[in-house]
């Protein structure tokens, strides 16, 4: 019976502390994992990405990757003065923002927690120039602001390791949580991908427009660039397409929020 209370406790301890607030929708979230966990996993698996792709990862000197770096350090900026302005800038506290390029025609970018991007060079031709290219990127960072990923993980953990405690699994399955985590932030693994649910996609739209906007973007291109992306084919790897569903609902969406997320970039 005591054992019984001891993991009743437990278990609403967890759901006490990890249940957090999403910026701008407000939904409710619960993520098993701690954030400096995630954090932590992100150090060591944007290492092995950047080291597996060494021979392809752009150098500071080229134009596409000052592009991406000068978009990323102004919609982190934007990032920080909103959560300041609505006091959650905890949601960012020990990140270290990283940009880096890697030339290959994988239509696809993310971002990890902590702030750790990637751009595929596929991706750029869709972009087209800097205010596409913020769009992609308001999106992806707000995944990551959002904590999405670690929703994605928890959930993939309770599905893969049978329910086992979440620290067990990550000390006895090291191998299995490191694909999780990569499957999390839309990034190919041995078991494939773990899909962002149309909440988490809804989300990142709509915070994205509003980072963008405030970092000086033009949020009504926004529209413009998916019906790009649901429109390209001839045979290139659409990995951004299978996680991040493009469609005349998702379009319909984001003009809804237009009106909203034009505020912030007009100020009135």
């Amino acid at each position: 019976m005591k054992s019984k209370y001891v993991l009743f406790f437990a278990v609403v301890s967890v759901m006490f502390f990890s249940c957090t607030k999403v910026p701008v929708t407000g939904r409710k979230q619960l993520n098993l994992l701690p954030e400096s966990q995630m954090m932590a996993m992100s150090v060591t698996g944007y290492k092995d990405v950047l080291t597996k792709n060494q021979s392809k990862v752009l150098p500071a000197t080229d134009s596409r990757v000052q592009m991406v770096r000068n978009v990323g350090a102004k919609i982190s900026a934007a990032v920080n003065k909103y959560l300041s302005q609505h006091q959650q800038s905890k949601r960012v506290q020990g990140f270290k923002w990283e940009y880096n390029v890697i030339d290959d025609n994988t239509v696809n970018a993310w971002c990890m927690s902590g702030g750790k991007i990637v751009f595929y060079t596929g991706i750029l031709p869709v972009t087209q120039d800097e205010t596409g290219l913020a769009v992609v990127m308001g999106h992806e960072i707000a995944h990551a602001i959002a904590r999405h990923g670690n929703e994605r993980m928890s959930q993939g953990l309770a599905v893969q390791t049978g329910g086992m405690a979440v620290q067990v699994a990550l000390s006895q399955k090291p191998a299995l949580t490191q694909n999780l985590f990569l499957q999390s932030y839309g990034i190919a693994s041995e078991l494939g991908m773990l899909k962002y649910s149309r909440t988490h996609e809804s989300e990142a739209d709509k915070m994205g427009l509003i980072f963008m906007a405030m970092a000086g973007y033009n949020p009504s291109k926004a529209a413009e660039f998916w019906q790009r992306m649901s429109k390209l084919g001839g045979g290139k790897t659409l990995e951004i397409l299978s996680t991040h569903p493009s469609d005349e609902t998702r379009i319909k969406d984001i003009q809804a929020f237009l009106p909203k997320a034009l505020k912030y970039y007009t100020g009135k």
